[in-house]
């Protein structure tokens, strides 16, 4: 009776658990997030980004691809406001990077998620789960034009 009891109560805590577990894929809207107040002030004019097969001018010089895997709180937030947080701060890290590197524009920017590619020039993917939400971004840093 007691192995009963045992096993029940495994069970109802392994499916409690796998219920609980959530990771909503969204696909949402690049201009959105790039139009914003806090987008315009944060990322500021230093580094251009180009999405998917976006059109963009021939670069002069390529410094490497990158990656982000940014992360954010997504507790008490909406799955697209904790969404739109975190593509941000993803955009913030390829232009800290860009800058880093020499470059003024990131071009071939595509969701990255698990190494899973998903190219847009208009939607980015992001993953919602209770309490985290995530976006990953792959692109290459470039200098387009004359460096300022």
């Amino acid at each position: 009776m007691k192995t009963l009891v045992f096993s029940i109560l495994v069970v109802c805590l392994l499916w409690s658990t796998d219920s609980q577990a959530r990771n909503t894929r969204l696909v949402l809207s690049i201009q959105d997030v790039l139009q914003s107040e806090k987008a315009k002030a944060t990322l500021g004019n230093g580094v251009r980004f180009y999405f998917g097969n976006q059109k963009h001018p021939t670069p002069t010089s390529k410094l490497g691809t990158y990656t982000t895997n940014k992360k954010t709180n997504a507790f008490n937030k909406s799955d697209k406001e904790a969404c739109e947080w975190v593509f941000l701060s993803a955009l913030v890290q390829l232009r800290d990077r860009a800058q880093a590197e020499g470059g003024n524009a990131v071009v071939n920017v595509v969701s990255y998620y698990k190494k899973s590619v998903f190219s847009s020039a208009t939607q980015f993917e992001c993953h919602a789960g209770n309490v985290v939400a995530g976006v990953a971004l792959r692109g290459d840093v470039v200098t387009i034009g004359a460096k300022k």
